[in-house]
């Protein structure tokens, strides 16, 4: 049975951790406000972006000498896997729920014959993806001691990623990351991103549709466009991801201070049943002495 000076000991210790888990609540709750704010504000531009480079991508997919960055080279034997999570921890499965999309996705690509490469953008990533697939890493992107990540940090992302498709690099290219519906919940989601998404009703639709006129050509409106779209959807997954990370830290830092108030109350009830017990025992050894005498 430990003693009453080890439990007093495990009690403060307990209670100083609560009192850093509580702190780190409200830290993670004032940053989710701006992050989920962000996050949502991204979300249309992103979205029309995407509608609008279909609409011209169908037009000029099945031309010949159409963009690489829309129809791809044309094969499929390298991806590119762009896995985005945080640089910290203490996000309870946030960054682990990724990091097992992305291996599960590698394992699955690598069974198919295909050869993977992996860009991380976080730390938590990149130290998760190395202890199994060093030798897939292209490259590591880290915004620690960032306060706040731009679109210009996107954009070095993208032009990253757009240099290495005109090298040959990859043939298609993903993009993993947690996108933000709440507090509680953040979704692993997987988003193409080369050769860029078009969908098969705007690629392929039947009867009549309205012809546009564009100035200046489809080609040189894709050229402006796609470059940008790219760094559009990675800034965009840098948004989701940190709103997610400060709500599934928020939820964590929570949990975390109701299970070090439960095991204080535990503690201070043992605390209290071994003070007793002394009392106790110390009271029968005086009224034994008492009697012998």
């Amino acid at each position: 049975m430990a003693s009453l000076k080890d439990l007093r000991g495990r009690i403060n210790s307990v209670k100083s951790t609560r009192k850093i888990t509580q702190a780190m609540k409200m830290v993670a709750a004032a940053k989710l406000r701006r992050a989920q704010a962000q996050a949502e504000a991204a979300r249309p531009y992103a979205e029309r972006m995407e509608a609008i480079l279909a609409l011209l991508g169908s037009a000029v997919a099945s031309a010949p000498g159409a963009p690489p960055m829309l129809v791809g080279t044309g094969a499929d034997k390298v991806h590119l896997l762009v896995v985005v999570t945080a640089d910290r921890g203490l996000a309870g499965p946030f960054n682990t729920n990724i990091g097992r999309l992305a291996r599960a996705r590698i394992r699955a690509l690598e069974a198919e014959g295909k050869q993977v490469k992996l860009l991380s953008v976080g730390r938590k990533g990149a130290a998760y993806l190395k202890r199994e697939f060093a030798s897939r890493f292209v490259g590591e992107v880290t915004f620690a001691g960032k306060k706040r990540v731009d679109f210009a940090d996107a954009e070095e992302i993208a032009v990253q990623i757009t240099e290495m498709l005109e090298e040959g690099g990859f043939d298609i290219c993903t993009l993993l990351y947690n996108r933000f519906r709440n507090v509680i919940t953040q979704i692993p989601t997987e988003q193409r991103l080369i050769p860029a998404p078009i969908p098969e009703g705007v690629a392929a639709s039947e009867g009549p549709q309205a012809l546009y006129e564009y100035e200046p050509t489809e080609e040189e409106i894709l050229g402006t466009l796609l470059p940008r779209n790219l760094a559009v959807q990675i800034y965009r997954a840098i948004l989701e991801s940190a709103a997610g990370e400060q709500g599934a830290r928020m939820t964590a830092m929570d949990n975390a201070t109701r299970n070090a108030g439960e095991m204080i109350n535990k503690l201070t009830l043992n605390y209290n049943r071994t003070r007793q017990a002394n009392i106790t025992k110390e009271l029968i050894e005086i009224i034994s002495g008492a009697e012998a005498v």
